[in-house]
């Protein structure tokens, strides 16, 4: 499977805080400045309207057509761009779904979401979830997926062409002096104004509270009293969102890689940071005890301080891979992150790093591409764009200035002694955000909701397991079900114990019981 390929089908679910690269940090990850506490327990966007002032959009009736995909229809939703204000203008989200297969009762809609923040729901749907989801589930359910504002085909986000992005995934995210400070400092202003430049009207308007009001309008336009849905990752802060403002419309949510919300922006970082380290750990334990490893067959803390030296070799002197762009060090370390998500692609990225520590970085920077989903043409997905306007949105920056990447720089080596540098300072780019944040780092309880489904991966690269544990004990109705593991998720990804919990709670409304462990 070539790693294109590979990482959209894996990682589809960008699930969650996994884009922390180049200062895209997945979910809520670019939070609140260092220190901060735990805000209150509501979010802090705009004011619920009233009823009466949104009539019109819970009242529309979408006109579904074939969309070129066999078996889906797409329609167009309509709905208020600031939800302060909604007489004003309006964002228009692209919105697909396929009909329940049958056999048995129709249950009503579900509605899925892949992550990010900025992965397609319509792509996911379209390419995974409305075909290879369960089929006891697929027979009960419409399979439905909306874009959210700003992301893919609803008002998408647009910051940089693809050469300037270019240049931007390859600047030195681990600086040695002033002037590399002052280049990555920079290049975090230029996205961003970027981002202000191409899309300003609709950048103050993409947090994930507005998603989840646009989602309670597709609920009501699909004609479901209650909400059913599976979200991934970034997923699971969104659909909390919702159970947090609709308690009383949960129907049955699975929050699959879960995010804790209640995190300031430090401890996200850091602890996601941790996350890489641990599956890295996981990957170099079964690297050494094959004969061909290319990080020797030595223990696991050697095979750390081979990839660092490989990753500082990079910083001084780029590996070639045939094309314009070299590998230096911060897309090697991209593609080898991206590996992180899914075990299924540590082979690749074996081959990967013998082949780049050998002198040709090709398939290492097509794993990076991947995760970038960078095109062939040199074009990109808005996904980057959207993960760091919803992120940006949603909480105050990590910090106030460079020094304060700075100073937080040694918790992260602690962290990661591989990847710590570089992570600690991709926290830097929500600080030259030109729309200030709407958010605040809250506990959220959702009292009065039905009961909803965590799911938490021991092992989880980019959504730690204690995020899980701590989501599941924040919900008032939280159950927490536990996938001993190495990956990204766990729902859909070859655990029949997963699986079985999971379809039995969306098919029959029951949770498994509180404290399961699946492996």
């Amino acid at each position: 499977m070539d790693s294109r390929r590979l990482l959209r089908t894996s990682a589809t679910a960008l699930a969650a805080a996994g884009l922390i690269l180049s200062g895209c940090t997945g979910g809520s990850d670019a939070a609140a400045p260092a220190g901060q506490g735990v805000a209150s327990a509501r979010p802090a966007a705009s004011p619920a309207p009233s009823p009466e002032a949104l009539r019109k959009y819970y009242g529309q009736r979408p006109k579904w057509r074939e969309c070129g995909v066999e078996g889906f229809q797409c329609a167009t939703l309509r709905a208020p761009l600031d939800y302060a204000k909604p007489d004003g203008p309006e964002v228009e989200l692209a919105v697909s779904r396929v009909r329940a297969s049958g056999p048995g009762k129709r249950i009503g809609s579900l509605l899925v979401n892949p992550g990010g923040p900025g992965g397609s729901a319509v792509d996911y749907l379209q390419g995974y979830a409305g075909i290879a989801y369960p089929e006891p589930v697929r027979a009960r359910y419409d399979m439905v997926a909306v874009d959210p504002r700003g992301v893919g085909r609803s008002e998408p986000v647009a910051c940089l062409t693809g050469p300037e992005m270019d240049t931007y995934t390859q600047i030195d995210q681990t600086p040695d002096d002033t002037a590399e400070v002052d280049a990555l400092t920079a290049s975090f202003k230029r996205f961003a104004a970027g981002c202000e430049k191409r899309s300003g009207t609709v950048l103050p308007h993409v947090s994930t509270v507005e998603t989840a009001r646009d989602m309670d309008i597709l609920r009501a336009v699909l004609g479901d009293e209650k909400l059913h849905y599976v979200g991934a990752s970034y997923g699971t802060f969104l659909g909390a969102t919702y159970a947090e403002l609709f308690p009383g419309r949960v129907g049955r949510l699975v929050l699959d890689g879960a995010m804790d919300p209640s995190l300031s922006a430090l401890d996200l970082n850091r602890d996601q940071t941790a996350g890489f380290e641990t599956a890295f750990t996981a990957f170099a334990a079964d690297c050494v005890a094959l004969p061909d490893c290319p990080l020797g067959t030595g223990s696991v803390a050697e095979a750390g301080k081979a990839l660092r030296a490989f990753f500082r070799a990079t910083d001084a002197r780029p590996v070639p891979t045939g094309e314009d762009r070299a590998l230096g060090e911060s897309l090697a370390t991209t593609g080898v992150i991206a590996a992180m998500y899914d075990e299924g692609a540590w082979p690749q990225l074996r081959e990967a790093l013998t082949r780049a520590i050998g002198g040709e970085g090709s398939t290492l920077l097509a794993l990076a591409d991947s995760y970038y989903e960078r095109e062939p043409d040199g074009s990109y997905a808005n996904l980057m764009f959207a993960n760091a306007a919803v992120n940006c949105l949603d909480l105050p920056p990590a910090y106030q200035d460079p020094d304060g990447a700075l100073r937080a720089a040694p918790s992260f080596d602690k962290a990661s002694p591989v990847f710590g540098t570089g992570l600690a300072w991709a926290a830097l780019n929500c600080t030259y955000w030109p729309a200030p944040a709407t958010g605040r780092p809250h506990r959220i309880t959702a009292e009065g909701a039905a009961p909803i489904l965590v799911v938490g991966t021991t092992r989880d690269p980019a959504t730690p397991y204690k995020w899980a544990e701590s989501l599941a004990d924040q919900l008032s109705s939280g159950t927490l079900l536990t996938y001993e593991g190495d990956g990204h998720t766990a729902y859909g990804r070859g655990s029949d114990c997963v699986d079985t919990a999971v379809n039995t709670y969306l098919l029959e409304g029951t949770p498994p019981a509180e404290g399961k462990r699946c492996s």
